[in-house]
């Protein structure tokens, strides 16, 4: 399974970043094989509106099928749920706690954006 955690850079040790749309960097695993490659947002950390849906669209091209982050918004949250992936709200700690917590089933799946929009 292929999933996205936002962070601060492409490394097993980097904290996760609590920001999805803005979020420096979206880390790519896979949790099967343990591979792990980065993804550039500096698009959406310099975005003036939009970072986040703009954020799900690169996502969703991963092919990932969830996102562990620690908030989403609305516009954020309702693009990954038409792309088909799910939200895990609540990841904290580096890139290697939130996939260890996610696969532990630690993480609770998101039914709706957990805070407003623009949130910083």
């Amino acid at each position: 399974m292929k999933v996205v955690v936002t962070a601060e850079a492409a490394t097993w040790d980097a904290c996760v970043d609590p920001r999805f749309g803005r979020a420096p960097v979206f880390v790519l695993v896979d949790t099967d094989t343990r591979e792990l490659s980065g993804i550039d947002n500096s698009r959406g950390v310099a975005a003036g509106q939009g970072a986040g849906v703009q954020a799900a669209a690169v996502v969703c091209r991963t092919g990932a099928t969830a996102v562990l982050t620690g908030h989403c918004g609305p516009k954020a949250f309702a693009a990954l749920a038409a792309g088909g992936v799910r939200v895990f709200t609540g990841a904290a700690g580096t890139v290697a706690q939130a996939v260890e917590s996610f696969a532990a089933g630690r993480l609770v799946e998101a039914q709706a954006a957990d805070v407003g929009g623009h949130w910083a």
